[in-house]
């Protein structure tokens, strides 16, 4: 089961984006940030204890699940998934604050596009709107509230894409060295999205040298 654990454990960044997303039917964005001390803090913004270890629930929870209910102790430590968690947070609130600072935004039509292609708000393959409403209630959550952590959603996969594109370029010129266009197809397939999971990795940590970043590790031991 810990060798399963460790095949996933390099796709922890990307999984942990989608189990994020289930954050937005659990109440999450409903919490007062100005108040409490912060698990890490990123320039001015924070990320509460709250948000942690709702995060950390819900990324357990996904392993737990993806184990079928074998996820022990011993594999959460081997996987040290609390550090997982937090620097995930802390590399989204990082990429956030870089797209700010760059102008990158998701426009209103965007947005709408996106919500009402939303799978938990279709039925029959139509945006419900009714199912929308009952959803966010449910959650105690307005659509402004929503709708904030959507734009946050689509922010953070276009900083991510618009940084992995710059491999897709550097591969795009493969074929003009090698000429061999199968050994291309074959780079596509396999290590050309762990090129872009590093190269995002690496964008990050270089943001992270000129960004002032505190983190009361203390919290979550």
């Amino acid at each position: 089961m810990l060798r399963a654990m460790r095949k996933h454990a390099k796709y922890f960044y990307v999984l942990f984006f989608i189990v994020i997303l289930s954050f937005i039917f659990w109440g999450v964005g409903t919490m007062d940030k100005s108040t409490g001390v912060p698990v890490a803090e990123v320039g001015k913004e924070r990320i509460t204890v709250e948000e942690y270890w709702t995060s950390y629930d819900r990324a357990r929870e996904f392993y737990r699940t993806l184990s079928q209910g074998n996820f022990t102790e011993e594999a959460e430590k081997k996987l040290n998934l609390k550090q997982r968690v937090l620097d995930s947070l802390v590399d989204d609130l990082v990429l956030m604050t870089e797209a700010k600072k760059a102008g990158i935004r998701v426009s209103d039509g965007e947005l709408a596009d996106a919500i009402v292609n939303e799978p938990a708000f279709v039925r029959d393959g139509t945006f419900n709107k009714e199912i929308y409403v009952r959803t966010l209630q449910l959650n105690r959550m307005t659509p402004e509230m929503f709708e904030s952590m959507k734009r946050r959603e689509l922010t953070l996969a276009r900083m991510r894409k618009l940084i992995g594109e710059s491999v897709d370029v550097l591969v795009s010129d493969v074929p003009q060295a090698s000429g061999n266009e199968q050994a291309l197809a074959s780079l596509r397939q396999t290590a050309l999205p762990e090129m872009r999971d590093r190269a995002v990795k690496s964008y990050i940590e270089g943001l992270k040298q000129q960004m002032k970043i505190k983190v009361n590790q203390q919290l979550i031991s």
